[in-house]
């Protein structure tokens, strides 16, 4: 899950539309010529984009029947582009989509069923958790390309010098902790973000969760869900706790002081590893703490599964279909995914892919350990746009402007709308 990624200007959106749809490309390919694919690609464009870039040409190299149309799409924007272009039989032939996103496309029958096809031929080589994420009402419509989750990335210098051993269990050991490091540095223990999906450790320590998907239940508002929501408002509050900050670039306001020493510990995901290493703090990359989030009541910890799959459009013709099921089997690889890890310090999705050179990175190695806490998203399409009424409510609620009570009762009344059969 990527958070925070700003859209891209004019001139990156007309590109993006000149070079859209798959089916524009068809006709451009000859008989005897290659098949011509073009691929959305929706990671980062400074720091993960050129990696894939140059594994299009390898790729390209080793398959000389077949051309793929590299395109670089906003993430915030890639969801709605692709149903706008797909409803107009003008998609990618193979889109990059977050997990969220796979049930929501495959159940407007925008995208292709991949069981038994070249894309998941090596499927058990796959994390199954993700596999599973990845389909919608029993077929399979993503193949894993990269995973994540969250964690607490802490500064293991600043918890030493406070006398800490061990990065903390649960929230009150999280709160303790900031106030000991505040004490002891002069830096403030930990920063909380406002957005809802980084509020979900707080959710899944109490054993809730936004909805109950098999029971076709809003959960938001039970006694569970507001016990964990108010553990995360009291991290707002309190020595060496940072005040809650809720302005447009707040992300940044947080990634910038953790990596330059100003905050001791924030949660965040693997997205931001090769970022944690061009700052200060973290110029030794040993320094850098990974641990699984801290518990709630229940004793039990766990952070949402997040991730990309590559994902192929049912519009496109046999030819662009088989060539584009080739290029997903090759992009999902063991040995693709490994270049992938070096080069942008992501998560594999396969075992066979975290090799020895790939766990020497401290990131992936520490992010690789909590993976174990990471909670599967239930197969329901809506799920992922539950966070955007928490990340409406949450910052007021997180800076004062609006109790906790109100901010749940509001989200509860937006998730009525998103999914209308649900009981409250």
């Amino acid at each position: 899950m990527r958070r925070g990624i700003a859209a891209t200007a004019l001139v990156a959106s007309l590109a993006l539309a000149a070079t859209a749809c798959g089916g524009s490309d068809s006709g451009s390919d000859t008989a005897s010529g290659p098949v011509t694919i073009t691929w959305w690609d929706t990671s980062n464009a400074t720091n993960e984009a050129p990696t894939y870039k140059a594994l299009v040409k390898e790729f390209e190299k080793a398959n000389s029947g077949i051309k793929v149309k590299y395109v670089n799409v906003p993430f915030d924007q890639a969801q709605n582009k692709f149903d706008t272009a797909a409803g107009s039989k003008g998609a990618p032939d193979v889109l990059r989509a977050e997990v969220g996103w796979t049930p929501a496309v495959a159940k407007k029958s925008y995208l292709l069923p991949l069981d038994g096809t070249e894309a998941l031929a090596e499927k058990d080589k796959f994390q199954p958790s993700l596999i599973k994420q990845a389909q919608f009402d029993g077929k399979t419509y993503g193949t894993p390309l990269v995973t994540d989750t969250l964690a607490l990335v802490y500064n293991k210098d600043l918890f030493k010098k406070a006398g800490i051993d061990l990065p903390p269990a649960d929230w009150a050991d999280l709160t303790a902790d900031a106030a000991k490091i505040k004490s002891k540095t002069g830096v403030d223990g930990y920063w909380g973000s406002t957005q809802g999906y980084y509020s979900m450790p707080f959710l899944y320590g109490e054993g809730s969760d936004t909805v109950d998907a098999s029971a076709k239940k809003i959960t938001i508002g039970s006694p569970e869900a507001k016990k964990g929501l108010t553990a995360w408002q009291g991290l707002f509050d309190g020595k060496g706790l940072h005040t809650a900050d809720a302005t447009a670039d707040a992300y940044a306001h947080i990634q910038d002081a953790f990596v330059n020493g100003k905050v001791a510990a924030i949660i965040q995901g693997p997205w931001e590893i090769t970022n944690f290493y061009k700052g200060s703090a973290f110029k030794d990359k040993e320094n850098l703490g990974i641990a699984t989030v801290p518990a709630g009541s229940t004793g039990k910890a766990g952070a949402p599964t997040g991730g990309h799959n590559l994902s192929v459009y049912a519009g496109s013709d046999k030819a662009h279909q088989e060539a584009s099921l080739k290029f997903v089997k090759w992009m999902t690889s063991a040995a693709t995914q490994e270049q992938i890890a070096l080069k942008n310090s992501t998560l594999p999705t396969r075992q066979d892919a975290y090799t020895t050179k790939v766990v020497t990175d401290p990131g992936i190695a520490g992010f690789q350990k909590v993976l174990t806490a990471a909670q599967p998203r239930p197969e329901l399409p809506e799920y992922s746009s539950l966070w955007a009424p928490l990340d409406t409510e949450w910052p007021k609620v997180a800076t004062g402007k609006e109790s906790l009570d109100k901010g749940i009762g509001n989200a509860r009344t937006s998730f009525a709308k998103l999914v209308p059969d649900f009981s409250k």
